[in-house]
């Protein structure tokens, strides 16, 4: 059976999920999509949330995994249009697949090294193209590995047009000077590579920061950390200061706790499920009661790709994303927001690199150097 064919039976099977449990209709590709504000006006915003190493469908959408996921699945889908089937042909390395879905090219960089894109990033596209400022795009992102993914080294972009990174994990262990005997579980770096911890250069923020954009004390900082679980609650604790204090047009958090499966415990993993199940909605409510955000902005949930399945020999499950089959390959997409279709379904194919150029679409800039093709759905 090809790869396409594994593919596409992986996209219908999620449909029949769907439809079933969630109560959402299946959309022709070929129907004429809703009017959606061509080039959203300056007062609209988008908000991205990736996660890294993707949740399988046994464990989420498959009716054994459902309850794993009953935000996404009776908050959030419903009110959604929602891609079956989203296909990954590059690097399944988190940082490079990240870095691949904000250029909207497959990048080819080291996974394991503080490099930033080749190609512009979409914060850069943005940026240049609407002349925004700085404050207008940020990235909140888990792994200190991510410091350099707001801006890419190409030369007609790059330094100085990119998004502001914060890593709430380097915000932390600043904080706490050295003495971070409480918030371990929270300063975890790298589930894939324990061993990988880069130096950090470039763009991120000194301690005082906190204070200055996001009017956070250290104290204060510190003592809601010590409340919280996982690194990703942490994020979403920063992305809610910055959303209130900041409130930038184009905002990207990545979330990782899923990441943890490369562990090996399959309890981890599903904790992991269940708190980005959790998390997004979390994110989702926010926007709704942020005046800034509210009835004025599309949330894009993706992740960067799937895990290999129980029964390739050259796979370890749920633990792993290395043998490039359809599982690991083919992830989903969920759009919500004003202009979108509500509860509506499509299976046909979309690219990884499809959701630069579609946030283009939407916000107005041109990704010239973008390989994908803007979701003419959303649009």
């Amino acid at each position: 059976m090809s790869f396409w064919t594994q593919s596409e039976a992986l996209a219908r099977s999620r449909r029949e999920f769907l439809r079933t449990a969630a109560g959402v209709a299946l959309c022709s590709a070929l129907t004429r999509p809703l009017a959606h504000a061509s080039g959203l006006t300056r007062k609209n915003k988008v908000v991205v949330v990736t996660f890294g190493g993707g949740a399988r469908d046994q464990e989420t959408f498959a009716p054994e995994g459902q309850e794993n996921i009953p935000h996404l699945m009776h908050e959030l889908i419903p009110r959604a249009a929602f891609f079956t089937q989203v296909v990954n042909r590059g690097i399944l390395g988190h940082y490079v697949a990240t870095a691949s879905l904000a250029t909207g090219v497959y990048e080819t960089i080291n996974n394991f090294a503080s490099l930033p894109p080749d190609y512009p990033t979409v914060f850069e596209y943005f940026r240049k193209d609407l002349k925004r400022p700085s404050s207008d795009a940020w990235v909140v992102a888990p792994s200190n590995g991510f410091n350099r993914i707001g801006e890419s080294s190409h030369r007609s972009y790059g330094p100085g047009l990119g998004a502001r990174v914060i890593l709430p994990k380097h915000l932390l262990a600043a904080a706490m000077s050295g003495h971070s005997t409480d918030y371990q579980h929270l300063l975890r770096d790298n589930y894939e590579t324990p061993f990988f911890s880069p130096e950090l250069g470039g763009s991120e923020f000194e301690l005082q920061q906190l204070e200055r954009i996001l009017k956070l004390s250290v104290d204060d900082f510190k003592a809601h950390a010590r409340t919280l679980s996982s690194p990703d609650e942490l994020s979403v604790y920063i992305t809610r200061q910055l959303m209130r204090q900041v409130a930038p047009s184009l905002l990207w958090i990545t979330l990782h706790d899923i990441d943890v499966a490369h562990a090996g415990a399959y309890s981890l993993y599903i904790e992991g499920i269940r708190r980005t199940d959790r998390l997004c909605a979390e994110l989702w409510n926010a926007i709704q009661s942020e005046p800034e955000y509210a009835g004025k902005t599309t949330l894009f949930i993706l992740p960067d790709f799937g895990r290999d399945a129980d029964d390739d020999s050259g796979g370890n499950g749920f633990q792993h994303h290395r043998t490039g089959d359809p599982l690991s390959r083919t992830t989903w997409l969920m759009a919500i927001g004003p202009g979108i279709r509500e509860g509506v379904l499509f299976d046909r194919a979309v690219e990884s690199t499809d959701l630069v150029p579609t946030l283009g679409s939407m916000l107005g800039f041109s990704p010239s150097l973008a390989r994908g093709k803007p979701i003419s759905e959303l649009l």
